[in-house]
């Protein structure tokens, strides 16, 4: 069945409409063919009573009463003859009328001429199976038709028979029948036509839609920036409508393609950065020892231990570096952090009183609630994070500066500033301040020390406690600010 329908949605609705328009149109040619039969068959039958009555009273007037007795109903046998039956006056051309007395069972029809003419022995064998008192019968009489039949006794014992052709009544309905299948026919092709036009304008939106949707399949969307891809038009997302709904959802689903898009995007180019700049700050310490390691062999005066002790340092420096990148690619890839119960409070002090020591030159302070402030987490990352932004404070501040930590509860996040007074962060580098290898000299010279992977560190591992780390600056006053969940 599935197979013998249209492929596509157009015409599986138009043939649909079609069968509807069939089958109501089938049923109320039968509902009314039959609700017409039932009337114009009560008329007849109305008539077929006026009729017995004025055969019954002129046949009772007419036969004498000493015409001998009475035979039941049925109890004529095959007693044929006699004298055509007295025929009523009023009663209509093609009435029958038959009679069962002492003369046996006959019976004569009105012609269309008006005269009569006797019915034959085998139609009045066929009325003669009409009993008397029974609703009225539609019988077929041989050589006459189908006519509507219903018997009565006389007061004499006679027994009456009086028929009324059917064939106005069967007339009427075939042409009643005929008119209503041609007007059926003429609604089914009308629908049809009509659906057609109606179904294919109805659906024009959703072509729209579908045409949106291929068109983007045809943009470049497997590389590069992709931008702002086509939308569905405005008048085609009212959600009111299923055409509506749809539009509408595959604006958000491009949305979605698009942000995802551009996300791939901006990491494969933060990807190509990280390799680059890895590359870089890898490249110098490695020039530094093949430089050395030439410069021994081949002169083979330089002091052993003071190539040793360069070497010693590029390769520390090395490794901190690759250390931090496998540090930042675990967080990355979500590798779980090792949570405990941390205390807050004495990690905060414990980290400015190590700086304090490696850095005497600077002004160290802190405030902390008198009560331990513990949540869950990785202690050594936390720890981590604190001291980069100390360090960080004591290596781009000048000397005398006054650097505080500070600890607080705010609802159900704690919260973690560290503040200096120096002279702030450069306004162009401060919205990349927490990108990888981002410094503040763009010569990438080292004078102040490290890789530009600190601030990095520090919001991936504050992220990895699901935090937050922002920052605020301006001369005498910058803040760093870490958030974090209370537990």
């Amino acid at each position: 069945m599935r197979s013998l329908l249209p492929a596509s949605l157009t015409g599986r609705l138009i043939v649909t409409a079609v069968a509807l328009v069939a089958v109501v149109s089938i049923l109320l040619t039968v509902a009314s063919a039959l609700v017409m039969r039932s009337y114009l068959t009560g008329r007849l039958d109305d008539q077929l009573d006026q009729s017995l009555n004025r055969a019954q009273i002129f046949v009772g007037r007419e036969v004498p009463n000493d015409s001998g007795g009475s035979a039941p109903n049925g109890g004529f046998g095959n007693t044929f003859g006699g004298e055509p039956p007295p025929v009523a006056r009023g009663q209509g051309a093609g009435s029958v009328t038959a009679l069962y007395d002492a003369d046996g069972l006959r019976g004569s029809v009105i012609t269309t001429s008006g005269s009569l003419r006797d019915m034959s022995r085998s139609a009045l064998s066929t009325i003669a199976t009409v009993k008397t008192g029974a609703d009225p019968h539609t019988i077929s009489l041989p050589a006459l038709g189908s006519y509507r039949v219903a018997a009565t006794k006389t007061p004499t014992g006679a027994v009456v028979w009086q028929g009324l052709p059917t064939k106005d009544l069967d007339s009427t309905i075939a042409s009643l029948i005929w008119w209503e299948s041609l007007l059926a026919l003429a609604g089914i092709a009308i629908a049809a036509v009509g659906g057609r036009i109606l179904v294919r304008r109805q659906l024009q939106p959703l072509r729209d839609v579908a045409a949106t949707a291929h068109e983007v399949t045809a943009m470049p969307l497997s590389s590069g920036l992709v931008g702002e891809t086509v939308r569905v038009p405005a008048e085609l997302t009212d959600p009111s409508n299923e055409v509506g709904q749809v539009g509408e959802a595959l604006n958000q689903l491009l949305g979605h393609v698009e942000q995802a898009l551009d996300a791939r995007h901006e990491s494969e180019q933060q990807a190509r950065k990280f390799l680059a700049d890895a590359s870089h700050e890898l490249r110098t310490p490695l020039s530094t020892i093949k430089g050395y390691a030439e410069l021994s062999r081949r002169t083979g005066r330089e002091d052993p231990d003071q190539i040793l002790a360069k070497v010693e340092s590029e390769a520390g420096r090395m490794s901190t570096l690759v250390e931090d990148m496998l540090l930042l690619a675990r967080l990355d890839a979500g590798r779980e952090l090792e949570l405990q119960d941390v205390d807050l409070t004495r990690l905060l002090v414990e980290a400015i009183n190590d700086a304090r020591v490696v850095d005497p030159e600077h002004h160290w302070t802190f405030d902390v609630p008198d009560e331990p402030i513990v949540i869950r987490g990785d202690e050594q990352r936390l720890h981590q994070a604190v001291t980069n932004l100390l360090t960080n404070a004591s290596r781009h501040t000048p000397p005398k500066t006054t650097v505080s930590g500070r600890l607080r509860v705010d609802a159900d996040q704690v919260v973690i500033d560290i503040h200096d007074d120096g002279p702030g962060i450069d306004p162009e580098i401060l919205p990349t301040l927490f990108d990888r290898f981002t410094r503040g000299d763009s010569s990438r010279t080292r004078a102040s020390g490290g890789a530009g992977l600190g601030m990095s560190l520090v919001q991936a591992i504050v992220h990895g406690h699901y935090g937050t780390a922002t920052v605020t600056s301006e001369p005498g006053d910058t803040t760093f600010t870490l958030t974090l969940p209370l537990r």
